[in-house]
């Protein structure tokens, strides 16, 4: 039976804590920040935890 393969526009995207939780970047955030308030910059910066709905889904894309 072949290898399963990674899908890598996933594996841009999200990545693996220590502690196994799969994190992400919150949208809205690369460019044309002069249109946004600051309220709205602070909270779609950082990171994210995937909801545990789309973990499954997402570890099966990574090949975990």
């Amino acid at each position: 039976m072949p290898k399963q393969k990674t899908h890598k526009g996933t594996a841009k995207r999200v990545r693996v804590t220590g502690t196994g939780k799969l994190v992400r970047e919150h949208t809205n955030n690369q460019h044309k920040f002069e249109h946004k308030s600051s309220s709205r910059k602070r909270r779609v910066s950082g990171i994210g935890v995937l909801s545990p709905a789309d973990t499954k889904n997402m570890k099966k894309l990574l090949g975990l």
